[in-house]
């Protein structure tokens, strides 16, 4: 266990390394050679150019300016001074939105923060209860959490109190920061310019027709049930393949172009490759025809795949994008059901053609729920069998334990600097090791699961991640935890006094989580901003594959938020803050410093570095509402079934009331706001339409609609524009290609010539 002279040695060591990444990272950011690393974004705004142009060789790459030094730390204000509307002009509205998440922290954990260290810190530190106990392990920061209260004691009436002003206080942060994110993404969606999405829908599992072929079936049903709003639509192909072609040109290009830039720099000797994989074996070739050669076999297999594509009608998927000539038609679409059988003629709003996921919209529709149900399995196996490294990192914090199972390393571990590390340190750095592979895991299930945008594939493995942090991080953490920590405890009393050495053990986990967030929220933040590999993978790029401007701008990729991985994250912080505000007050001027830390530095990141891939309009506010509602009600759990232990008989029955009220509090925002994150507002709809009419008469909507969703890999190829549908604006039938004369059944999409 963490004593007070281990978690200063972990401080030390993690300001440091902080120090460290932000010294290296102002230093590394003024010098030219660099600038396309830590300020890409205002090259692909085409706001900044080059400053190793037109300078001395030395110049190029290095920045001899004294001054510049002095003020090397002048990104921290830097990255405070753009006021918000101006941040959501030049970032977007879900990249704004996620570093208020940071700010939400601030302001609830705050006060919070105060109260907690005036009022309850006192009550914990002279209850004195810890040092009347035998055999329980416990430290000096111990004493200050509500283990050191005695049982039975009044002063848990305290504790009671603050619990009831945390959570109203939480309440009314939250509900103001809900109101005040819906307002700003009604105002965004009122203010932003045309997109393709604000008048497409996605229709899935079109039903099959012996008379029409998918696209006729579509314009037929659409002409008919949306006669007045409906003007194109565009198929989709099954083009996996194709794509997995074009990927694998693109990689052979590459390698191209690095050996002739080889040769150009060395064209004294040509260069040379082995056949096997990645160039490690097999028969040696000239680099640079073999390369062509590859390339050349590959085109001619990307040119039938095309023809295959075009020709087979089976290649086509029973999906499309469904265009409309207003905001209000496509609204009217995406939130209604199309037909009387619910499971056919589906819609929602299509994603913006950039955030789609082409590879998922192949999958057949009957699929998905057998799908996401294996993965419900699979997710449910790997949080379970994640438990035995979580134990391991648990034990790390554990010195008895470790002396036990290596015990010719108990002089070396018994030294105090060495036994500082180990419980003060390495607990932290190996769970956030640990927990390297898991997003890339989780986001590989959720494509799995057959979701069509990437915002909706990050929101979705934001939820598994969520889970599973909460489950292996926090509750694995409490429980292997304390089982380890009081091992010989649990064995020798009797199986009543079990509950009682819990209640006690929980709040001494609150060391352990110190270490973790000084490790993750102070030196893992500072390294953020110092971006170490990204700044490698550029230079190694810029040396062997960059020859034009154009490969200069590939090279410096600045990449995204990456709110699959980070949402969770913070979510983890402010779990953390509401188990422990009452229990350990003395974590929670950790926590501030992470949320204060974090906000200035990730707005410097989206201000100069991130370039979103998407843009969602903050749709996953929601989610991290209902996210903070799990944490508060785990919390007020957790301290039922603490004071439950200390005998508190009195004041724990009234904490049933919290629970109540947080899920109450929960489904009256849910009411109140999550509509705005869900649909469009028809009358929102029909103002933009109307002043968009106004102000731009001539505007040929179905020009600008036609092609937007057309398969990136077929852009600028045969497909580009292939389906467009015929004018139907002056025809007063609609046309069917069924040789049968059937009635209407527009439940199922079938219906005969039909006069509007």
């Amino acid at each position: 266990m963490a004593s007070l002279q281990d978690i200063g040695m972990s401080a030390a060591i993690n300001i440091l390394s902080a120090i460290a990444f932000l010294v290296a990272f102002a230093i590394l950011r003024l010098q030219p050679i660099n600038d396309r690393v830590y300020f890409p974004k205002w090259y692909l705004k085409g706001i900044r150019g080059s400053p190793t142009h037109s300078q001395a060789f030395v110049r190029q790459l290095v920045n001899l300016d004294c001054k510049t030094y002095i003020t090397f730390l002048n990104w921290m204000p830097a990255a405070l001074k753009m006021p918000e509307p101006e941040l959501i002009e030049h970032a977007g509205l879900d990249s704004t939105a996620f570093i208020r998440i940071y700010l939400l922290g601030l302001k609830i954990f705050m006060p919070i923060t105060v109260l907690a260290l005036v009022v309850l810190l006192p009550v914990n530190w002279t209850g004195k209860s810890l040092e009347t106990m035998q055999n329980v392990t416990f430290s000096d920061i111990d004493k200050l959490s509500i283990s050191n209260v005695p049982y039975g004691s009044d002063r848990f009436w305290a504790h009671l109190v603050m619990a009831y002003v945390f959570t109203f206080w939480t309440f009314y942060v939250l509900y103001n920061e809900y109101k005040i994110m819906a307002n700003m993404r009604l105002h965004f969606l009122a203010s932003e310019h045309r997109r393709p999405d604000q008048f497409t829908v996605l229709v899935r599992n079109v039903p099959p027709d012996t008379d029409e072929s998918v696209s006729e079936h579509v314009e037929h049903f659409f002409c008919v049930n949306h006669p007045d709003t409906y003007i194109t639509h565009q198929i989709v192909y099954n083009a996996n393949n194709l794509a997995s072609i074009v990927e694998k040109k693109k990689s052979l290009q590459n390698w191209l172009t690095y050996y002739e830039n080889k040769y150009e720099r060395f064209p004294s000797k040509k260069p040379t490759t082995k056949t096997g994989f990645f160039g490690l074996w097999g028969t040696k070739v000239d680099a640079i025809d073999y390369y062509a050669i590859e390339k050349a076999k590959l085109s001619q297999e990307e040119e039938a795949e095309r023809e295959k594509l075009i020709s087979d009608p089976n290649t086509i998927v029973p999906a499309a994008f469904v265009s409309f000539k207003s905001r209000w038609g496509a609204a009217v679409c995406a939130q209604t059901q199309q037909s009387r059988n619910p499971t056919i003629w589906l819609t929602e709003w299509a994603p913006e053609p950039c955030d789609v996921y082409w590879a998922n919209l192949a999958i057949p529709y009957f699929e998905l729920t057998i799908r996401r149900l294996l993965m419900a399995v699979a997710l449910f196996f790997l949080t379970f069998f994640f438990m035995i490294p979580i134990t391991f990192v648990q034990s790390l914090a554990n010195i008895e334990g470790i002396e036990r199972v290596f015990p010719f390393l108990k002089k070396l571990i018994e030294k105090p600097t060495v036994r500082s590390l180990i419980q003060g340190f390495l607990p932290g750095i190996a769970l956030k090791i640990f927990l390297i592979l898991l997003p890339s895991i989780l986001m590989l299930m959720s494509k799995i699961e057959g979701f069509t945008s990437l915002s909706s594939l990050e929101k979705r493995s934001a939820g598994k991640y969520h889970l599973f942090v909460l489950v292996n991080v926090f509750l694995g953490s409490i429980i292997t935890g304390t089982a380890l920590q009081q091992l010989k405890l649990f064995l020798q009393q009797a199986p009543t006094e079990f509950p009682k050495t819990v209640g006690v053990s929980i709040p001494m986990k609150a060391t352990f989580f110190i270490t973790y967030i000084m490790v993750d929220g102070w030196a893992g933040i500072a390294a953020e901003i110092l971006r170490l590999v990204p700044l490698i993978i550029f230079h190694l790029k810029n040396t062997f594959l960059v020859k034009t401007e154009k490969d200069r701008e590939q090279a410096m990729d600045p990449g995204c938020l990456s709110f699959a991985i980070s949402e969770p994250r913070i979510q983890l912080y402010f779990l953390l803050g509401f188990v422990y505000c009452v229990v350990t007050p003395i974590l929670l001027p950790f926590i501030i410093i992470f949320f204060a830390f974090a906000y200035m530095v990730f707005r410097h990141q989206i201000i100069n570095v991130y370039n979103q891939k998407y843009e969602s309009g903050a749709t996953f506010w929601p989610d991290v509402h209902r996210r903070l509602i799990i944490g508060m009600i785990i919390s007020q759990l957790l301290l039922m079934g603490l004071l439950s232990t200390k005998q508190a008989d009195s004041s724990t029955p009234l904490l049933i009331v919290l629970p109540i009220l947080t899920i109450w509090f929960h489904i009256f925002c849910k009411g109140r706001f999550e509509s705005a994150f869900m649909k469009f507002p028809l009358e929102d709809a029909m103002v933009k339409d109307t002043l968009e009419r106004a102000t731009e008469p001539n505007l040929n909507m179905k020009a600008y609609l036609q092609n937007a969703y057309v398969h990136p890999v077929f852009k600028g190829g045969d497909l580009d524009g292939h389906l467009i549908i015929d004018d139907l604006e002056n025809n007063p039938l609609v046309p069917t290609k069924r040789n049968s004369n059937r009635s209407s059944n527009f439940g199922s999409g079938r219906s005969s010539d039909v006069e509007l």
